[in-house]
C-alpha cells in the first residue's frame, strides 16, 4: 500500500506591503494594565485600542490594538513585546 508523502509547507509567508494598519488581539485578565502595555510596546507609535470583548465570567479580557506599523522588524517586535509580558495570556 502505498502513502502519499506530507504536505509541503509553504515556502514563503504571505506577502505584507508595509506600512501597514496591523491589528493585535490581546488578552489578559486586567484591561487597565493590557492597555498600559500595549501603548507601552507600540511606542513611540500612536495605537488606537479598543475593547473587544470578556470572558463569560468576566475573568479574561480582550482588547484589539491597532497601529501603523513601518516594516515587519517593528510588527515583530511589538508582538513579541506583548507576547513576554506574564501578564498577557494571549497575543493574535
Amino acid at each position: 500500500m502505498a502513502t502519499s508523502p506530507p504536505p509541503t509547507p509553504p515556502e514563503h509567508q504571505p506577502a505584507i506591503d508595509y506600512p501597514c494598519l496591523w491589528t493585535y488581539k490581546v488578552i489578559g485578565t486586567n484591561p487597565g494594565l493590557l492597555e498600559e502595555l500595549i501603548i507601552t510596546a507600540c511606542a513611540p507609535l500612536a495605537v488606537t485600542i479598543s475593547h473587544s470583548q470578556s470572558s463569560s465570567k468576566g475573568r479574561y479580557h480582550s482588547l484589539n490594538a491597532r497601529v501603523q506599523v513601518p516594516s515587519e522588524e517593528v510588527r515583530l517586535q511589538i508582538y513579541q513585546l506583548l507576547s513576554l509580558h506574564p501578564e498577557v495570556k494571549i497575543v493574535l
